[in-house]
């Protein structure tokens, strides 16, 4: 079964799930602090989420609320990119 963030995304509003989200809001922070831009895999790589579906979800609750914006591209997800709307700001 491939990953859907519709069905992890409940998952981010209990506590174990909020605790998770903020270990990975921050990890992105720094990569975007080093990097300005980075790959899922690498995200994905400075937490731990216990899960690859919840640590992705993650990351798109951030793209949901703003904070991060993916870089449109065909790939599989471990290679999606993201970085700020002040760098992506078509």
């Amino acid at each position: 079964m491939s990953y859907d963030y519709v069905c992890c995304r409940s998952w981010l509003f209990t506590d174990e799930g909020q605790r998770v989200f903020l270990k990975a809001r921050d990890h992105a922070k720094e990569l975007l602090k080093k990097a300005g831009a980075f790959k899922m895999g690498s995200a994905m790589a400075g937490f731990s989420a216990g899960d690859t579906d919840h640590a992705m979800a993650c990351i798109d609750r951030m793209v949901e609320l703003g904070e991060i914006v993916e870089l449109p591209r065909e790939c599989w997800g471990q290679y999606r990119v993201f970085t700020t709307a002040e760098v992506h700001n078509r």
